[in-house]
């Protein structure tokens, strides 16, 4: 019997609502290139006001606005601080090094968050020359890996008294932040007054296609257009995918509560099993988790691949589900009672 497919990979595999089609389709575009897509730039204007920062620029991608960010921070041989399960030292392809010539000093935090004493104790003596240049950190909120974990605000706000204290920028890899504001319901403006650049990726929970905003600081931003260039970022009629962003960041935040929902009753329904050893705590629309026998992982994904639902191995026995707006009512009731016909 073939099975509709339910894929809870990652909240990357989306498809555009039909509201987000039109909006699309009725874009007016320009070559963004030379700044002249007015969509591009109502989507720059609108992301950098919502953060009550100075300017943002439409990226292609997620990694490559990281990648950017880290450049226009730092210079080759200095160092960045981030948690040891951060994206742009895991996911992106080793670009810290070959884009940037940086090292990265990897904290041991919990679920992929860092604290203020861990930034303070990861930053070498600047006058110590034998050691690499410590300029920045990098924060990642939600954390991937870390199973969707959200940073404590306050937290955050010490590491930006640590970093004013030592001198070093801070950055966010924000791929998933709105998933952090919804859930915490917290003012976007609050995170334009502590990061000096920050990521905001479209294509996660908000569902556009594709595209991620760099919002920064005018200083550091000046120079963001050169680097993308650099880095093959430059587009032309991309209003139409700006659009979809736009969309998303208009319409798609307040509905997230629903992911995060379904995610919370997924792990429930997970930790009432006897075949799961352990499953991380759920705070917004990641589920991580873990079997009691790590060499039945095979077996597991097959029986769920078998009757149509796909998930992710991240290694080591961790386990991940990912929800997200495609993510039904109907489809969440029968991921449930798979779960519990699973032995």
């Amino acid at each position: 019997m073939k099975y509709p497919i339910i894929d809870l990979r990652s909240d990357t595999v989306t498809k555009p609502t039909p509201e987000m089609l039109t909006a699309m389709m009725e874009a007016e575009v320009g070559d963004d290139v030379y700044k002249e897509d007015p969509t591009v730039n109502k989507l720059e204007h609108y992301a950098a006001e919502l953060f009550d920062m100075d300017e943002a620029l439409y990226f292609p991608t997620g990694s490559m606005a990281n990648q950017a960010a880290i450049k226009l921070h730092t210079q080759p041989a200095e160092q960045l601080i981030c948690d040891k399960w951060a994206h742009v030292y895991n996911y992106e392809g080793g670009g810290v090094s070959f884009n940037s010539g940086v090292s990265c000093k990897l904290v041991d935090g919990n679920r992929g968050m860092i604290t203020a004493e861990q930034v303070q104790e990861n930053i070498n003596p600047p006058d110590f020359y034998h050691s690499p240049l410590t300029t920045l950190v990098c924060l990642e909120n939600t954390t991937n890996k870390g199973g969707g974990a959200c940073y404590d605000f306050e937290e955050i706000k010490r590491i930006r008294k640590v970093c004013d204290e030592n001198g070093l920028g801070l950055h966010l890899d924000g791929a998933r932040l709105m998933n952090a504001i919804a859930a915490k319901k917290e003012d976007p403006n609050a995170y334009g007054k502590i990061f000096d650049t920050l990521t905001v990726c479209l294509s996660k929970g908000l569902g556009a296609p594709m595209g991620t905003v760099l919002i920064g600081k005018k200083e550091l931003m000046q120079n963001a257009m050169r680097v993308r260039k650099v880095l093959g970022g430059g587009m032309r009629q991309v209003g139409f995918m700006a659009a979809a962003g736009l969309f998303g960041l208009k319409n798609h935040v307040n509905r997230m509560g629903e992911d995060h929902h379904r995610a919370t009753e997924l792990a429930k329904k997970l930790e009432e099993q006897s075949y799961v050893l352990k499953v991380e705590p759920t705070e917004t629309n990641i589920v991580i988790f873990y079997l009691q026998q790590s060499h039945r992982e095979n077996e597991f994904l097959q029986f769920f691949e078998e009757r149509g639902v796909r998930m992710s191995a991240m290694g080591q026995g961790k386990l991940r589900m990912v929800t997200h707006y495609d993510y039904t009512g109907d489809m969440h009731a029968r991921v449930l009672e798979l779960l519990e016909n699973f032995e």
